[in-house]
C-alpha cells in the first residue's frame, strides 16, 4: 500500500472513530463533591476516603474537590444542589438529614426525589457512647438510671438539630421516658472531640467519628442499633437484645442535581460501583462497622430515597418535630 493511501486509510479512521471517542462522556473540569456535614464526621471521612481513591486508581480525568456544606443542617448543601440543576459537574455525599431538613424546612423548596441518584455506597449505623472515665455507667441500664437522675443537666451531643443524631436521641426519649437537652454540632468528628474532652455526656456518634478514640480507650460503646452485632464490636449489645425495639440506619449515598444528562449518570454510576466494589472500600466498611451489602442505583435508588422520606415523614410525626429540633 502506498504512503498516501495509507494516510488516506488512517485519516479515514480516525474521522469513523473520533465520533464514538467523543460521544464517551467524562468530566471535563474540576469535580465539586458537595458534603452535606462539617469536617471530621462520618460523610466527610467517606467523601474525602473515596476522593482518595478516585486519584490513586486515576479513575478520573479531572480531580474531585470536597467541598463541605453543613450550614442549616444540611440545608445549604441541599439548596445549593437544588440550584445546580443540569449541572454535570456536582454530585453530593449525603446523610439522612438529605431527608429530614426538606420535611423539618419545608420553606426551602427541595424536593430530594427530583436529585438524580448514582449510587447508594453503604448503611452507616450508630452506637450510644460515653467517655470511658464515666466508671458509674457501664451498660444501658446504668446509662438510662444515670441520665434519668441528672434530667436536663444531661448533654448529648449531636450533628445539627434535624438531623440523624437528634432523631435518634428524640426517639431515645420516647422510648426510656427521659428528657435530655440535646446540643448541636456542626460535624461528628467534633462531637466526638466533645465527648472525649467532657464537654458533652453522650453520644450517638457513626462509629467512624469515634473510632479513633474508642481505640485509644477514650471513649466505650453500650448499645448498638443494629439489626445483629457488628463485626467491628462483638461484644456489645444491641437495644433489641436488651428489649428496646430501636433500629436505625443512616445512608450513604452520592447523588446529583435535578437534570443531568444521561452520559454523565452512567460515567459517575460506574466509578462509584468500580469504588464500592474496590477491596479498600470493602476493608473500610468492615474496620468501621458499615453495612456495604449492596450497591445501589438509578430508579432502584430513587425508589429507596421515596420509601426513605415517608418513613421519615412518619417518624418525625412519631417523636415531634419539637423533639428533634430542641425547639
Amino acid at each position: 500500500m502506498s504512503i498516501l493511501k495509507t494516510l488516506t486509510f488512517s485519516a479515514a479512521a480516525l474521522a469513523v472513530t473520533a465520533p464514538a471517542a467523543l460521544a464517551e462522556w467524562q468530566p471535563r473540569k474540576p469535580v465539586e463533591f458537595i458534603i452535606m456535614a462539617g469536617t471530621g464526621g462520618g460523610a466527610d471521612q467517606i467523601a474525602r476516603l473515596l476522593q482518595g481513591l478516585i486519584e490513586k486508581k486515576d479513575l478520573s480525568p479531572r480531580p474531585f474537590i470536597p467541598i463541605n456544606k453543613p450550614g442549616g443542617s444540611g440545608a445549604e448543601a441541599l439548596r445549593y444542589l437544588q440550584d445546580k440543576a443540569g449541572d454535570d459537574h456536582t454530585v453530593m455525599m449525603t446523610l439522612n438529614s438529605f431527608y429530614t431538613t426538606p420535611i423539618i424546612q419545608s420553606e426551602l423548596g427541595v424536593d430530594v426525589t427530583e436529585f438524580t441518584p448514582i449510587g447508594l455506597m453503604a448503611m452507616d449505623t450508630f452506637l450510644l457512647w460515653v467517655n470511658t472515665d464515666r466508671d458509674d455507667i457501664t451498660d444501658l441500664d446504668s446509662y438510662v438510671e444515670t441520665v434519668k437522675a441528672a434530667g436536663l443537666d444531661w448533654k448529648v451531643g449531636g450533628t445539627g438539630s434535624g438531623q440523624e443524631d437528634s432523631v435518634l436521641t428524640a426517639m431515645m426519649e420516647a422510648a426510656f421516658e427521659y428528657e435530655v437537652t440535646y446540643i448541636p454540632f456542626p460535624g461528628g468528628g467534633t462531637v466526638a472531640k466533645n465527648l472525649v474532652g467532657n464537654q458533652i455526656d453522650s453520644t450517638v456518634n457513626n462509629p467512624s467519628e469515634q473510632m479513633e478514640f474508642f481505640r485509644a480507650g477514650n471513649s466505650k460503646p453500650l448499645v448498638q442499633f443494629t439489626g445483629e452485632r457488628m463485626e467491628a464490636f462483638p461484644d456489645v449489645p444491641t437495644a433489641k437484645e436488651l428489649g428496646v425495639d430501636i433500629e436505625y440506619y443512616m445512608q450513604r449515598s452520592v447523588n446529583g442535581p435535578p437534570g443531568m444528562s444521561a452520559e454523565a449518570v452512567e460515567w459517575y454510576t460506574n466509578l462509584f460501583s468500580e469504588l464500592f466494589n474496590s477491596q479498600e472500600w470493602q476493608d473500610f466498611c468492615t474496620s468501621d462497622g458499615l453495612t456495604c451489602d449492596n450497591f445501589l442505583n438509578g430508579g432502584d435508588l430513587g425508589e429507596f430515597h421515596a420509601t426513605q422520606v415517608v418513613a421519615h415523614q412518619n417518624l418525625i410525626e412519631q417523636v415531634g418535630a419539637a423533639a428533634i429540633t430542641g425547639e
